[in-house]
């Protein structure tokens, strides 16, 4: 593969006994669980009888051996085969859920390919890359079987971003732009513009993911409207990003009534980046101590007090911390049960924490759909974790 200035540390299970163990027990369980699955079915049909009594649903051997690639590797599976013995019309398929008829891969795959892309790895490469982590084993994952799953996400993508949003309301939402190692234009700028929402009953949902420039007021315009046109006519009562985002003029032309929250995380780093080293823990716990307050009364106090610590000395991180007060204190006129998610862009962050550009991207131009499919498919995986 072609090298980059990113150093990724892949272990190899093939010679990591404790993979060993864990896959051979993966295996195990499940095999006793299509058992019992097997089973069960059978057991509910138990009833179905011909006219001289004999069961109509019976177990019949096994269905040739499967293989299928885990995150622990290649795993061998066979499945007890069912056997139904009613008339045509009357008979009821056995479909494994748990291990469905063209399986081959679980979902901790499809999610290193999209992972493995936006780290700036070309499609060729894949599959080396995929044997690193998964075992030397990998089976039905070629260039050619990526290219084809893309092209399917691909599809799934693009009907997603044009789903109408018609009913659908957002109390708050999180914005960021993220930098991956694939570049997708001339210039090294753009980047992908993604906006997370969650629902009146707490249901956290990817609005949108779009490339532009982060600092662009039309970039982020484009995608609000965008939201708009497809039927999200109610604003968000709440929007929590980094300051330096074009999202916040944007937000104020699309959706004026939505109140601002600057991201703490983001404007932590920003204050401490205008101090010495050696104040620098001293002015995080003390930053730590304004949003972490109980109270609004509490934190502006906590704000005060870090003015008046660091504004003769430093003016520039005072300055950096008082120009956005009101929009750093926004959260405290909101449940306190949803202080701890309007602080930050933690949603956005956590997901794509290990995707995000370190250092120099890759040479080579992403294709602009491949790149926005990958991330697509990065949130929907992430998207079950959430809570």
């Amino acid at each position: 593969m072609e090298a980059t200035s990113q150093a990724v540390s892949i272990p190899v299970p093939e010679k990591d006994l404790l993979t060993h163990v864990l896959r051979q027990g993966a295996q195990k369980m499940l095999a006793q669980a299509i058992e019992s699955e097997v089973a069960e079915w059978i057991d509910a049909h138990s009833q179905v009888r011909d006219e001289q009594g004999r069961r109509q649903v019976v177990r019949n051997g096994y269905l040739p051996e499967r293989k299928i690639v885990t995150g622990l590797g290649e795993i061998e599976v066979r499945q007890p085969r069912v056997h139904d013995r009613r008339p045509e019309g009357e008979r009821e398929p056995f479909s494994s859920k748990i291990l469905p008829p063209y399986l081959r891969k679980t979902k901790s795959v499809e999610e290193l390919i999209p992972w493995l892309y936006l780290k700036g790895i070309s499609t060729g490469d894949f599959h080396e890359a995929l044997q690193a982590i998964l075992g030397p084993d990998c089976p039905g994952l070629t260039a050619t079987t990526i290219t084809r799953l893309k092209q399917t996400w691909e599809g799934e993508f693009q009907e997603w971003s044009q789903r109408s949003l018609a009913g659908n309301e957002y109390v708050y939402v999180w914005a960021d732009g993220i930098y991956c190692n694939i570049r997708l234009g001339e210039g090294d700028r753009q980047c992908l513009l993604v906006l997370i929402g969650v629902t009146k009953d707490g249901k956290k949902e990817l609005l949108a993911v779009m490339d532009g420039y982060r600092e662009s007021e039309q970039s982020w315009r484009e995608l609000l409207n965008d939201l708009v046109r497809r039927g999200l006519t109610v604003a968000p009562k709440l929007a929590v990003g980094d300051g330096s985002l074009g999202l916040w003029a944007a937000l104020a032309k699309v959706w004026p009534t939505t109140t601002e929250q600057r991201c703490w995380v983001h404007k932590t780093a920003n204050v401490l980046d205008k101090l010495p080293k050696n104040k620098q823990a001293a002015a995080k716990a003390k930053l730590h101590q304004i949003w972490m307050a109980e109270t609004r009364k509490d934190a502006t106090a906590a704000f005060d007090a870090f003015l008046e610590d660091y504004r003769a000395k430093y003016p520039k991180a005072a300055e950096c911390l008082e120009k956005d007060r009101k929009e750093l204190l926004a959260f405290y006129d909101f449940p306190a049960e949803h202080w701890a998610h309007l602080r930050t862009t933690n949603p956005i962050e956590s997901t794509f924490a290990t995707v995000r550009l370190r250092h120099r991207r890759t040479k080579g131009n992403g294709s602009r759909t491949a790149c926005l499919t990958m991330v697509f498919k990065l949130v929907q995986s992430a998207a079950k974790r959430w809570r």
